[in-house]
């Protein structure tokens, strides 16, 4: 697949010496001619839905809703656009209490949206947005990938094919509590064999 037009979305709360996001900068670096647009979730945090939001989107009409329901929809279908627009996702996914940040979520919350992003057919849930590809920067300083006590990648992967994007790779610097250097090395080979 090309890669012409990426979404890199960053969500460590760290600035200096954040693993995810030295991660998502090997891995757009991969890309050298995309053009690149970045959704930092923690330098510009999205607000989380609530009752207005959830209102809307059951079909509330447009003459009834506030400015403030106005407001949550456009920036909604800002960040869908920014979805649709991409034909690779990276995702700076740092594991906080074994689970995504907070601020992932809200912006799941935000474009997983019922005709928009996905649809309810007679054979179950269908994803819209199929034919891209999503890399996951995943890092965790005791949390094993794939293990028991991962909730932070099953979670992102499965939202991310609920919505159609199945074609999904995890760059893992997982357990960096218990081998830093060796971990670090791990996971830049890693992205060193992504395919550009």
């Amino acid at each position: 697949m090309t890669t012409n037009t990426i979404l890199r979305i960053d969500t460590s709360a760290r600035r200096a010496n954040s693993v995810s996001r030295t991660l998502t900068d090997a891995i757009v670096a991969r890309f050298p001619e995309a053009s690149v647009t970045t959704r930092d979730l923690a330098a510009a945090p999205l607000p989380h839905i609530n009752e207005g939001f959830v209102t809307v989107t059951k079909g509330s009409a447009q003459d009834t809703l506030s400015d403030t329901q106005r407001d949550m929809i456009a920036l909604s279908d800002a960040l869908i656009e920014e979805l649709r627009a991409a034909d690779t996702i990276v995702i700076g996914l740092p594991v906080y209490n074994f689970a995504v940040p907070s601020g992932l979520k809200a912006w799941i919350d935000l474009v997983a949206r019922a005709g928009e992003t996905f649809r309810y057919s007679e054979a179950g849930p269908e994803g819209l947005l199929k034919g891209k590809r999503a890399i996951i920067a995943m890092a965790s300083g005791g949390t094993e990938a794939g293990s028991e006590i991962d909730f932070a990648t099953p979670y992102l992967r499965h939202v991310l094919g609920f919505i159609g994007i199945t074609d999904i790779e995890l760059v893992k610097a997982d357990r960096l509590a218990f081998d830093p250097e060796g971990t670090m090395k791990a996971a830049q080979e890693q992205v060193a064999t992504l395919a550009a």
